[in-house]
């Protein structure tokens, strides 16, 4: 299998994810083109995980988060997952 197009659900529903699927960020009122493969998702997993929302974003609103166990995370799930580390 390969991971230019294929389908997950997240949030309950059914999407095309990969490289080859053109989409815009998901951060509002950004309208960067870019695709959903997995260098814009947030997370580890397509469709969402523990720790990213699944979303795809640009670069500009993509966050490492320095921990290759969680991946990279958009705005808020960074904020969650900095929150977390510092309560824990």
């Amino acid at each position: 299998m390969g991971y230019a197009r294929y389908e997950i659900y997240r949030n309950g529903e059914k999407i095309e994810a990969g490289y080859d699927v053109a989409t815009t960020c998901e951060r509002d009122e950004c309208d960067a083109q870019i695709d959903r493969g997995l260098a814009h998702l947030c997370g580890k997993t397509p469709g969402g995980d523990e720790h990213g929302c699944g979303g795809y974003y640009c670069s500009s609103h993509l966050y490492m988060s320095l921990d290759d166990e969680v991946g990279d995370l958009c705005g808020q799930c960074i904020a969650d997952y900095k929150r977390q580390a510092t309560n824990a």
